[in-house]
């Protein structure tokens, strides 16, 4: 099995893209840890924009939904019909 390792600020240079719909999806803004049992939980996005004075609210990719981290882009499947996850 291929291993390969990637920093966070590599990771946030990359584009999320949803397997799904083709589409981009944004690039990371941060990413959650689980500290006691030193894992990665999830990747958080920024969301769009509503209006000039609405909040956005952030999209939160759990890890199982990345399906592969490649050189560029980060590929997710959102909804969760993919069955090939090799990031676990």
């Amino acid at each position: 099995m291929e291993e390969s390792l990637n920093s966070i600020n590599a990771m946030k240079m990359m584009e999320v893209i949803d397997i799904n719909a083709g589409a981009k999806v944004g690039f990371i803004k941060d990413i959650k840890i689980d500290c006691d049992e030193h894992r990665v939980l999830s990747i958080i996005l920024p969301g769009e924009t509503k209006g000039w004075f609405s909040k956005t609210e952030d999209i939160e990719i759990p890890w199982n939904k990345i399906i592969k981290i490649g050189l560029d882009v980060i590929l997710v499947d959102i909804n969760g019909t993919s069955n090939n996850n090799i990031c676990e």
